[in-house]
């Protein structure tokens, strides 16, 4: 099925797995207007062939990989894929997003999305070369951890492929691309379930650019912006996302001792700083990306990915850890396996902390390293406490109690900032489609804390704007760019100057919290209704440039608004209730600073603000007027 649009290669294809046939999967270019791909792409599709009663291990449940336009054009930050299904660690639509070369690769074999569906009887992995698909045996894969299975197979292929945890399906396994991980919501479990080791794909073709003079002269400015912003072109590139450590300690929201706290003594020994001064032998990044956010350092010599804030901050603090050569260690030995590093160790906190209270007796200590490496085996394997482990956070609480500390939401376990100290980010965390993900959350930290440094506190405004980065963050992620590129959206003097007493005016008590009401407007205007385009965020031009779709930030808005609303309804048809919106009482209740009443997110508040903000019941079901607007009443 071709396309007019450019950007695409105009063909996605559905492989199923018990028969091996493959078709091609239908998608208009009314689709590609709606849900330009990516993500939200992966829910429409999930949408519309999953019956809610469908289980995550079942033949019936999909696999579905997309790319998104800008994948392949040469757009900044762009080697960006996704994949979803139904997670067997929250029994909800999951996505996850990867940097790998796989989408690009995928892309070059002619296809926008893989629709994979059924089980094979056989150990398999899948070979795409342009229109020869060929399916061969695994079984000289099985058993290979991700970089051994990876190495086994053809080079100069795109590589997708799963570790020991996947095949296993240890309930937070992921997936793997070069160096890169889609990690959260066992997606790797899936696969393994499925009898699925890997799928390789190579070709030589190139999509269409509507534009390509356009496009290129927009990704010098683009790329210029970048570079000269102070979070993606000084912060970032110095320190790492690790950088955040510093600034999240003095802002009270670095996860510490199973979130009992949001600040750790020893922060500095396992800093960006620290990783820096010691270890960085390089910077790294995806293919396209000029920010090179990514470490390169050397464990057991030799030359690997350094850890990322979020292993980092809960293989550190949250476990009372202060050896940052071991968390590069353990960095490394969980991407060989397969497993995603935030739910892998929020789990291990959960359990000390059992452990600690006479819940549970692992063997698992706060501070107690030693045997951890053992255990991250054990777990992926499903040998002797690994076995438990390997379900996640919400199985262990409900067979050994502890729900008021076991730190997650809708099953997943949260990232490493402490919501107590940005309750905004508590907000994103609960409603968050996919569970307890920093991400789909909308990621207010970052104006809480992180950069503009927002009143913590309050509710005003928080609900609008957790919207707003909803949105935004959801078609910036379909169109196939990487979040980070969002940086640039806040100016370099309002990041380096927000601890001056003018900002901090301006933010905490003048401006941010009274913007609600204008946000609101923006959030639930009519596509048509924005017809502008705005500097700090270029993806609405690249977008017009590269597809030729009218694009502008009110039908950019709309798009991330539609996808948002998709997986929500979704997540409704397999039961979710506002219920279900929810955080441990440790983060609701319980004060993180004894002396400050405000210190504990008010999420019912916040719910409150935000499902009527989303137009939404108070239920949390999206009324119809909304979906109405949005297009999709009649699905």
């Amino acid at each position: 099925m071709s396309t007019k649009y450019g950007g695409y290669m105009g063909k996605a294809i559905k492989i199923n797995l018990t028969t091996r046939v493959v078709n091609e999967y239908p998608w208009t270019d009314k689709d590609r207007e709606m849900y330009i791909g990516g993500k939200i792409m992966a829910a429409k599709i999930l949408y519309d062939n999953i019956k809610p009663t469908v289980e995550p291990f079942s033949d019936e449940n999909m696999i579905v990989i997309t790319t998104g336009p800008f994948s392949g054009t040469g757009v900044p930050s762009s080697s960006r894929f996704n994949i979803s299904t139904v997670s067997p660690l929250t029994g909800l639509i999951t996505s996850s997003n990867c940097g790998g070369n796989f989408g690009m690769m995928l892309k070059k074999a002619g296809y926008d999305a893989l629709v994979i569906t059924g089980k094979s009887k056989d150990k398999v992995w899948i070979e795409i070369i342009e229109e020869n698909i060929k399916f061969h045996n695994a079984d000289y894969l099985w058993g290979l951890d991700t970089a051994k299975s990876q190495e086994s197979l053809p080079i100069r292929h795109g590589k997708l492929v799963i570790g020991p945890a996947g095949e296993n399906m240890v309930k937070y396994a992921g997936v793997f691309s070069q160096e890169r991980t889609a990690g959260r919501g066992g997606i790797g479990a899936v696969m393994g379930f499925k009898n699925l080791k890997a799928v390789t794909s190579i070709g030589t073709k190139k999509p269409f650019i509507h534009n390509s003079e356009k496009t290129k002269e927009l990704n010098k400015k683009w790329i210029m912006n970048l570079k000269k912003n102070s979070l993606t072109g000084k912060r970032l590139p110095k320190l790492g996302t690790a950088g955040l450590v510093k600034i999240m300690q003095e802002k009270h929201i670095l996860a510490t001792r199973n979130f009992k706290y949001g600040q750790y003594d020893d922060y500095d020994m396992v800093s960006g700083e620290e990783l820096a001064e010691k270890y960085l032998i390089k910077n790294i990044g995806c293919v396209t990306c000029p920010i090179q956010c990514g470490r390169k350092v050397e464990v057991d010599g030799k030359r690997v990915k350094g850890p990322e804030l979020e292993t980092i901050g809960l293989f550190g603090p949250n476990i009372e850890n202060n050896d940052l050569e071991l968390i590069m260690k353990w960095n490394l030995e969980l991407d060989e396996l397969g497993m995603d590093t935030i739910s892998t160790s929020g789990t291990i906190a959960f359990a000390m902390e059992l452990n600690e209270k006479g819940l549970w007796d692992n063997g698992l200590e706060f501070g107690k390293v030693d045997n951890l490496s053992q255990i991250f085996k054990d777990i992926a394997y499903r040998r002797g406490i690994g076995d438990l482990l390997a379900e996640g956070s919400r199985f262990l609480a409900e067979k050994f109690g502890g729900e008021e500390f076991a730190i997650h939401s809708k099953g997943m376990e949260l990232s490493a900032y402490e919501p107590r100290g940005a309750v905004g980010q508590g907000l994103g965390y609960a409603v968050s489609n996919r569970g307890g993900c920093h991400l789909n959350a909308g990621y207010l930290v970052l104006i809480e804390a992180l950069s503009i440094s927002m009143d913590p506190y309050t509710t005003r405004s928080k609900a609008e704007l957790t919207i707003m980065f909803q949105n935004i963050m959801e078609a910036t992620s379909a169109a196939g760019n990487c979040i980070f590129t969002l940086f640039t959206m806040i100016p370099s003097a309002v990041v380096d100057k927000h601890d001056s007493v003018f900002a901090n005016m301006a933010n905490k008590t003048l401006t941010m919290p009274f913007v609600g009401a204008v946000v609101n407007g923006i959030n639930r205007a009519n596509a048509n209704r924005l017809p502008i385009n705005i500097s700090s965020l270029p993806q609405t031009k690249a977008l017009h440039h590269i597809t030729g779709m009218k694009m502008d930030l009110g039908r950019f808005k709309a798009i991330g608004e539609r996808g948002f609303n998709i997986e929500r309804l979704f997540n409704i048809k397999r039961g979710l209730t506002r219920e279900d919106d929810s955080l441990p009482k440790r983060l609701t209740e319980e004060l993180q600073d004894p002396n400050n009443p405000k210190s504990k997110v008010p999420l019912e508040e916040l719910k409150d603000k935000f499902y009527k903000s989303r137009g939404w019941g108070n239920d949390g079901v999206p009324l119809e007027k909304t979906l109405r607007r949005l297009k999709i009443m009649s699905e």
